[in-house]
């Protein structure tokens, strides 16, 4: 079952013969999963009127992965994208570039750098583990994590979606999506 909170994965739920103290519990579980979707659509009502006229934020929304309100978080946090020179600059900011040390002859990446801004990096994250279906974000995530491992493919997937972001907010649209929509 992949998606076990999905229509398949409720009945499923509702359908296994559970002892009572676990049924009760998955009830309960099912309950806060309800209270917390109609918090996330009553935000995402009340956060799409507000950037309604902004160029950027339609073209982040059409990033699939990204909704509403990551599609806010990364207009209000990255603020005016004109301060960084290029896409390598907003994901060098964000935190989503390995480490760098070098000493003569010898070179050695490390983990990523974490500085910047600590909500833009898990929006870019969540944004990665959103995708659906067969998108150049998702295919480059499984590609890489084929051959680094799964954490790993995620934040270049992530730096790869960042990438997507700068682009939607400098330009007011994302070329390489509209292309692949026609």
């Amino acid at each position: 079952m992949s998606d076990l909170f999905g229509v398949g994965g409720r009945r499923l739920l509702f359908e296994t013969a559970l002892a009572h103290a676990y049924r009760v519990r998955v009830e309960s579980l099912l309950d806060l999963l309800e209270i917390c979707d109609r918090e996330v659509d009553m935000l995402e009502k009340e956060v799409g009127p507000y950037f309604a006229g902004d160029l950027g934020y339609q073209a982040i929304v059409a990033i699939p992965g990204v909704g509403p309100v990551l599609a806010a978080v990364f207009v209000s946090e990255i603020g005016d994208v004109s301060r960084f020179k290029s896409a390598r600059h907003l994901c060098s900011w964000a935190g989503l570039t390995p480490t760098h040390h070098e000493s003569d002859e010898k070179v050695r990446r490390g983990h990523i750098t974490k500085q910047g801004s600590r909500l833009v990096r898990w929006a870019a994250v969540e944004a990665v583990a959103h995708q659906r279906g067969a998108t150049a974000v998702g295919r480059h995530h499984h590609r890489v994590a084929e051959r680094r491992g799964n954490k790993i493919g995620r934040v270049a997937a992530a730096r790869k979606l960042l990438t997507l972001v700068y682009y939607g907010l400098r330009d007011g649209e994302i070329r390489c999506l509209a292309q692949t929509t026609e």
